[in-house]
């Protein structure tokens, strides 16, 4: 009879590197399209510099407590409201972020075969 299968066990130490390794990796996966964002090159105009308003912002009495609740003033949050979002698709970091998405998947499966065939052949012997 053969003996009950014990499977290895990751130690503390291997488990705290690998979320350490993970956190990393999302960290900078967030950060990188802020640092390699090129910034803006628009100089200010006549238009821009003049005193702004939460009406002219299209803020109510609400919204406006509620960014002075977060330490903003008008001339703080006009930036913020007024930027829109860049919704266009930059072919070069798409590819990239597939690439690094299927490399990782890959990686993945093969060393996921290779526990599972030493899994069989402690269990089996083969």
């Amino acid at each position: 009879m053969a003996a009950d299968y014990v499977p290895p066990v990751q130690k503390g130490f291997g488990q705290l590197i690998d979320s350490i390794f993970l956190l990393v990796l999302v960290y900078c996966s967030l950060l990188a399209p802020l640092l390699l964002k090129a910034p803006d090159q628009a100089p200010a105009t006549q238009a821009e510099s003049k005193q702004v308003t939460w009406r002219d912002l299209g803020q109510n009495a609400t919204m406006e407590a509620q960014w002075r609740k977060l330490g903003f003033d008008v001339q703080q949050a006009k930036p913020i409201i007024t930027q829109r979002f860049d919704y266009q698709i930059e072919p070069v970091s798409l590819i990239a972020t597939a690439l690094v998405i299927v490399g990782y998947f890959v990686f993945v499966l093969r060393v996921s075969d290779k526990q599972y065939r030493q899994v069989i052949a402690e269990k089996f012997g083969r």
